[in-house]
Order: C-alpha cells, then structure tokens, then sequence
C-alpha cells in the first residue's frame, strides 16, 4: 500500500539532558511532507526548527540528545514505507545523502576547510553510487553548472576559503542534490546572505525542485523568506507547532499571536513606525496602534531641524587601498548630529572597509576624515585615543568582539577606565550597572561570560560596552544582521531608544534594505567601493534612481503581513 505521503513525522519528542535536568525541545509534534512540495519549518532560534531536522535523519548528537518517541515515516522510489528511527546506523547511512538529503545552515562550517570543493562533492557520489573518479569528476561540473556556479572546473579545485558565501552555498546545494534525492532539507540556507544572494539561492532552490521533482523541507525564522517559496508553513514555538496552514493562510489570515508577531516585527516598507511590534506584545495582544506611525510631515520637520545643524563628520574623497586593489574610492558625505546615516550595499561594496578607516583603524589611502573641525587622519596617537572616545563602533559579530576570559561587568567598565571617566572603581560600577538596565540586562549579569548569553543578549552587551564611555557618534555595523527577525525588532528598538536619551549620532550599516530605510534619516548605496546613490531614505526607496539599487529593492522578501509588513508600499 502506498502512503499518500513523502515523509510522515509522527508524534516526535526530542530532549537534552544537562546538569540541570532534560529539557524537552521537540515536543510530540507531528507534520506530513508531500511529493514536489515546499514545506517551511519557521519560528526563532530555539523553537526546536533544527533539532527537528536533525531528529529526522537521527542525526541527534547522544548524548546530551535523545530521540525519545515518535516515527519518521519515509515512503521510498518503489513506495516501500520505512520507519527511520528503528534503523541502525549502516542503514542510516544508505539513506542520508541519497534518498533524503540536508543543506546544513553555515556552509564554511560544513565544508571541510582541507579538501577542495569538487572533491567533497565527488565524495557523496563514490560513495552512494560507487561513481569511480573520472566520471565523478564529470558528473560533479555537471552539477556545478546546474547550480550556476562559474568556472565549473576552477571551483573544482578551489578550497571553500576562497569562494564567497553565496558560491559555499552553491557548493552545498550540489552536493544535497549529487544522488538527486527525493526530500531535500534546507537549514536556513539564506540566513547570512546578501538579498540579491539570497533571492538568487531561492530561485535556484525552486528550479532544481521542479526539474528533479524533490521535495522540500525548508527551515527559516524569517517569514517573509518562504512568501512566493512554500507552498505550506508550519510556525514553531517552544518545541511545539503552534500554526499549521498554506503559505496564502498563515499570511492573509495569520491566528496565532506568536505568527501574527513574527509578520509584524519585520520592518514595514510602505509606512513608518515609531517603534516596531515585538512578539512578546502580540502575545499580550498589545497590537501598534495608528499613533505609533510617523507621518510624512513630521518627518519633513525633523529633517529640516536636522540638517539646519552645522554637520558633525566630514568625510571627503576617502579611498583605501590593499595594494593594488582599491577597496573605497573616493568617498565623500556629511554626518550631521542626531541623525542616522544608513549605508547599504552587497558583501564586498566597501561597507566595512569605510567604517574602519572613518574610525582610523585601519589608515586611510587618501582623503580627509574631519570630527568637530579636526581632520582625524593627521592626529598624533594620543590625541586619536583621547577622539576614541566620541566615536564608537559595535561589530556585527558580538561573540568575536567580546573576550571570553572576561565577566561582562569588567570588560564594559574596562574602557571607562582607559578614558579616566568617573572618579573611582565604584563609580563606574554603579554605572556599568546602570548601562546593564538601560540596555535590558540585570545586574547580576554582571559577574557572567559571554557564552552565557544568546546572540540578542551579547549584542546588547557590546552596545552597552560602547555606550560606557559616552560617545556622540557610533557606526553600528551589521549589528543586527546575525539576529532572529523578533530579537532584530528589539535591539532596533533599543537603538532608537537609546539615541533618543544620550544624544547619539548614528552610521547604520547593512544589507538588508527594509532594516536601513526603517533606522535611516539618509541613505548611501555603496557598490564596488563608490557611493552609487544618496539622499533621503524614503526617497531613494520610492524613486531609487539607479539600475543597482533597483536590483537590492526588487530582491527584498515580499511577505505581507499585519500592519503593512514587508513588500513594496505606495
């Protein structure tokens, strides 16, 4: 008898023993997958969306995991029904790669840094299909054409470090689909990608779905990712399934609180917030109401309070070179105090390189930075520590940015005391634990390390280590790229907030667009180490005068959710 089904879960339980006790991360949920389908697994980082993959080809580390109930149901090519989680281990194998596949969600991590590409894919082929080398080789550039990789043959023989993320991901993608599979699960395969990467890594995804008819089970906690993608969704919360529908139900007619929340944190495109919802009020049913939207005369009248300021940073012609790569050409702006200057652009535009050498950490090739009259670039190493102060900078990456030898307390005080703010150790203590509040923590994190925090809390650690020494201009870079779309609305949020009661000046640099034009007063389009376009956020969204900045808008995930989220608004 054939079952109506793909991949039936059935019932699953996943938990995770540590020393304080199990905790139950999958809790007994159920899903189908049918033939040729999309279905999206979507919902925050620890709502059990991975741990649900992984449980499906038991790929469960144990300990501390363990499978403790359930049945994954896998209907074969001669629709043979087999229960996968009685198999041993060898069986697993056969099955894994072959008949159900897995595109795991960091591509440098799951490639291995010491054999070339090609070979890692032919790998899978030899293995599965008893493939000897020379036709592996051939069926290996075959593949890489399929998923448009360029110079088949030199990605071949290159090493992962040498390709970008979005050609890694092209490489994980040949090697899921080498024994042509028929489910395919995709672990957040666009998280960390730039928008025109990402729309490009979903079209792919979908064409190689229709030309091998394969199923697929794509895991994301960006809803407005999977909107034109899947055809069903399933939203996870807390190890269980809290709304399950087609892709048009959950977002025209979302139910549940917790998917209506997730629709609605995502910056809006078509009006602008005071503040962005956050899960934790829809839950609350605390919807926005219509006076959290600032209309476009108010904007006018802040602006034109803005900028009747004399500007706070000059920035002129500013060019950096790497030898005989030129990573920033002749850049030039004006930073005026209190507003916010949003940069944007694809990995590789110049972005970070204009950051760094702005705050002089890395030296300028040519051009001049000039803070409150003094061109910083022609300062004596004292005086540009003493400048440190004012400007500031939080990385994209809270965990590399923060030294995991020390306690947080000590490492945001640490700066206070190089700059001799406050009159004693006490003093800036009792500060610490005032920026600790200010930024949502406790004090009595005080004492703790960074592993012992998540993505969102390290994140507002680093803001409050920059806040500690009282600067007037911060570059916040990537800061929030790394975070799920609800803790993103958070520290969005906090950002504003924060301005708003010290004063600050911000340069807001990213790639994703909806988030710039939500922060921004300015925007500036970089491409290839120029400013390709500036002028009034709002402006240069609506009549985006350049074919590239077209291309970054038009690659934006369209999901329409409460409250005009997402999509391009009148």
């Amino acid at each position: 008898m054939k079952s109506p089904h793909l991949l039936d879960v059935q019932n699953l339980t996943v938990g995770f023993t540590s020393d304080t006790g199990e905790a139950i991360v999958v809790d007994h949920i159920s899903f189908a997958l049918n033939e040729s389908e999309t279905l999206a697994v979507v919902g925050e980082s620890g709502s059990g969306k991975t741990v649900t993959a992984l449980a499906v080809l038991k790929l469960i580390p144990s300990p501390p995991g363990k499978i403790i109930s359930g049945n994954v149901l896998f209907r074969n090519s001669e629709g043979l029904i087999t229960d996968l989680m009685p198999l041993d281990e060898r069986r697993m194998q056969k099955i894994r790669g072959c008949s159900i596949s897995m595109i795991f969600q960091e591509p440098m991590t799951s490639l291995n840094p010491v054999f070339t590409c090609g070979n890692q894919v032919a790998e899978s082929l030899r293995a599965h299909l008893a493939m000897n080398k020379k036709t592996a080789r051939e069926k290996v550039l075959d593949l890489f054409n399929e998923v448009m990789l360029p110079r088949p043959a030199a990605v071949f023989k290159a090493y992962p470090h040498l390709l970008s993320g979005g050609q890694k991901q092209r490489v994980m993608i040949a090697m899921a689909i080498a024994c042509n599979p028929a489910v395919l699960i995709a672990d957040e395969p666009t998280t960390a990608l730039d928008v025109t990467v990402q729309k490009a890594i979903l079209d792919l995804m979908k064409k190689l779905q229709e030309s091998r008819k394969m199923s697929i089970l794509f895991i994301t906690h960006d809803l407005g990712v999977v909107a034109g993608f899947a055809d069903r969704v399933l939203v996870m919360n807390k190890g269980k399934i809290v709304e399950e529908g087609t892709t048009g139900e959950i977002f025209q007619n979302p139910e549940h609180p917790y998917t209506r929340g997730l629709l609605a944190c995502r910056p809006p495109l078509n009006i602008r917030l005071n503040r962005l919802p956050t899960v934790e009020k829809y839950i609350l049913d605390e919807r926005p109401s219509s006076d959290g939207i600032i209309t476009p005369q108010q904007r006018k009248k802040e602006h034109e309070r803005l900028y009747g300021q004399d500007p706070i940073l000059k920035v002129e012609k500013l060019t950096k070179q790497f030898g005989s790569f030129t990573a920033l050409e002749k850049a030039s702006f004006l930073v005026y105090p209190g507003e916010t200057l949003g940069i944007v652009g694809e990995s590789g535009s110049g972005k970070t390189t204009l950051a760094r050498v702005v705050l002089e950490l890395i030296p300028a090739t040519e051009g001049r930075i000039v803070y409150q009259e003094q061109d910083i670039t022609k300062l004596t190493a004292g005086k540009l520590q003493k400048m440190r102060k004012d400007l500031q900078i939080i990385f994209q990456d809270p965990y590399s940015s923060l030294n995991p030898r020390f306690a947080i307390g000590p490492a945001i005080l640490e700066p206070m005391k190089v700059h001799r703010l406050h009159r004693h150790d006490k003093e800036r203590k009792d500060r610490v634990m005032e920026l600790l509040q200010k930024v949502g923590l406790k004090q009595e994190h005080y004492y703790r390390y960074p592993h012992e925090f998540s993505g969102g809390q390290r994140q507002r650690i680093c803001i409050a280590r920059a806040l500690a020494v009282e600067p007037r201009l911060i570059i916040c870079d990537e800061s929030v790229s790394a975070l799920d779309v609800s803790i993103q609305a958070q520290v969005l949020n906090l950002l504003n907030d924060l301005k708003k009661d010290f004063g600050l000046t911000y340069i807001f640099i990213s790639h994703d667009l909806s988030v710039v034009k939500y922060m921004s007063d300015r925007l500036i389009v970089m491409k290839n180490g120029k400013i390709e376009e500036m002028g009034e956020a709002d402006e240069v969204y609506d009549k985006p005068r350049s074919e590239y900045t077209k291309a970054l808008l038009e690659a934006i995930p369209g999901g329409q959710g409460d409250e005009g989220t997402g999509g391009r608004g009148g």
